[in-house]
């Protein structure tokens, strides 16, 4: 499947800003089952961009620097991808997870791809003894690593209510866990906890969900925005398999990952400090596009 994307932010600021430096995180990386055709990035009025290093995670970096005075900023990254990955099939030859985490324990793959640094909590997900006593029952040491991570997905798509309204970005995992209710960042976030807990390494992936179903399919939840999912390493054959716990599925061609980390504070899409004062008013709308036979789909209306 070929998509066409469009990722527009805008920033209306109260009074005029002096000078603004984001890091903006929003050209999808190389990655199994997906390349990246087009790209180009377009900031209105002004600004200027230029290439930077990712200082943590797996992603695409570039850095923004407005230094003359705005009202409004207006962000729009566009690319085309296409997606080829086949839904996982779990296989009676697949590790079981206490021989993946002995192997992430003795991997001496320290890159940014390798396991060892997903077995650990991170800044936005400490330990939670709560949350790993709910994940445990689907993560027995002798079980399909595979099987395993789908259960669980699964489940808490089926124990969590999908609602806006109950969390914040900055919400911590063990608030939303107590609600029973947020959004896929939050869904994300209580399944690392639950399986960095059991010793299984496990990635944050930020990125996008197709917009408009298949004829005859229901609409995925959390579509018309940036979508946050679950990678989990599963040994150096099946390498990173990615899980959706906000609709219970597996990472497969309605998924295009954008970035990778150990939480969202290293992969955020826009990140930065402004120099000014008054109150600021952000808006997001995400569009991802089938291209059937050439021709773009309608693209549904703007979150």
């Amino acid at each position: 499947m070929r998509y066409d994307i469009r990722h527009i932010t805008r920033f209306d600021y109260g009074n005029a800003v002096k000078f603004a430096r984001c890091n903006l995180r929003l050209k999808p990386i190389d990655w199994p089952g997906q390349k990246l055709e087009e790209y180009a990035l377009h900031v209105a009025p002004s600004g200027r961009t230029t290439e930077a290093h990712a200082e943590a995670g797996l992603a695409h970096v570039t850095r923004l620097v407005v230094d003359e005075r705005v009202r409004r900023l207006t962000i729009e990254s566009v690319a085309r991808l296409t997606v080829d990955r086949l839904v996982p099939v779990p296989d009676a030859s697949d590790l079981s997870i206490a021989e993946v985490c002995a192997l992430a324990r003795a991997s001496g793959d320290v890159s940014a791809a390798g396991p060892a640094a997903y077995l650990f909590p991170s800044p936005l997900i400490p330990l939670d003894r709560a949350i790993a006593d709910y994940c445990a029952p689907d993560l027995s040491p002798d079980r399909n690593v595979l099987e395993a991570g789908i259960a669980l997905a699964r489940r808490i798509q089926r124990d969590f209510a999908f609602d806006p309204t109950a969390t914040l970005v900055d919400t911590p995992p063990h608030e939303a866990f107590a609600k029973r209710s947020g959004v896929c960042q939050d869904f994300a976030q209580i399944m690392l906890t639950g399986l960095r807990a059991a010793g299984l390494p496990a990635a944050y992936a930020s990125g996008y969900i197709r917009t408009i179903p298949p004829p005859g399919q229901e609409r995925l939840v959390g579509a018309d925005a940036t979508h946050a999912w679950v990678l989990i390493w599963c040994g150096p054959v099946r390498g990173w398999v990615g899980v959706d716990p906000t609709n219970g599925i597996w990472m497969a061609g309605d998924h295009i990952v954008v970035a990778i980390g150990r939480d969202y504070a290293e992969i955020a899409p826009v990140d930065g400090v402004v120099l000014g004062s008054g109150a600021q008013a952000m808006e997001v709308s995400v569009d991802v596009a089938p291209i059937v036979e050439g021709i773009v789909e309608a693209i549904a209306e703007p979150a």
